[in-house]
């Protein structure tokens, strides 16, 4: 199915950036086959992405995801008993990390060091060549997502950048930079949404 396409026919405004969402899909697509990982932050609003795009690509969205075989052995192995009610509830996960979302650390990263860090500190930490960071920030000038972007580059991972109309100065440290066609923050956010929503149909379908 051609998600990308009926975003674009739901949301013709979105069309100057449609080779954009489909080169981000690309990046989070390889670094998933080669075994990497999505590290997501943003602030306020885009916390709330942050964690809501983890809750797409860590259990099933659209799609019915079915364990493996090797692994239905594997628990069955462990314990036939408890695999019994696990194995009809497990589901395959795309591995997603929300960094907004670690209130012990990030308080304490905030508490004793610098809250500009917070993401910066997961990225180093959680982060591994392969891995893919996305930064939502509807100013593209938030300096604990820009410094998580920075501490990316610097660790060899790749950067999507998910911003308003322009980019801010997360566009220059970006691989992709996905610029929604707004200004005000609002609005950016109304379409952040079916542009993150469409990433993870295509990554639900690509995998599943």
């Amino acid at each position: 199915m051609d998600y990308l396409q009926q975003l674009i026919e739901r949301y013709s405004r979105l069309e100057p950036i449609k080779t954009e969402i489909n080169a981000a899909f690309d990046i989070i697509a390889e670094s998933f086959i080669k075994g990497g990982k999505l590290l997501i932050a943003g602030n306020g609003g885009s916390a709330a992405d942050a964690e809501h795009m983890v809750g797409e690509l860590m259990k099933d969205f659209v799609k019915k995801r079915r364990l493996p075989e090797s692994f239905v052995s594997a628990i069955e192995d462990v314990d036939a008993e408890i695999a019994q009610i696990l194995v009809p509830l497990l589901q395959p996960g795309l591995p997603a990390i929300s960094l907004s979302g670690h209130s012990s650390l990030n308080t304490a990263v905030i508490n004793d060091i610098d809250g500009a860090t917070i993401f910066a500190q997961q990225v180093y930490g959680y982060g591994r060549v392969g891995d893919v960071f996305l930064g939502i920030s509807t100013s593209g000038n938030a300096k604990n997502v820009l410094y998580a972007a920075v501490t990316a580059k610097a660790k060899k991972i790749k950067v999507i950048a998910l911003t308003g109309s322009t980019g801010g100065a997360l566009r220059h440290f970006a691989d992709v930079s996905i610029r929604a066609p707004e200004t005000e923050t609002y609005k950016i956010q109304e379409l952040h949404l079916p542009i993150y929503h469409c990433l993870c149909l295509m990554l639900e379908e690509r995998f599943f």
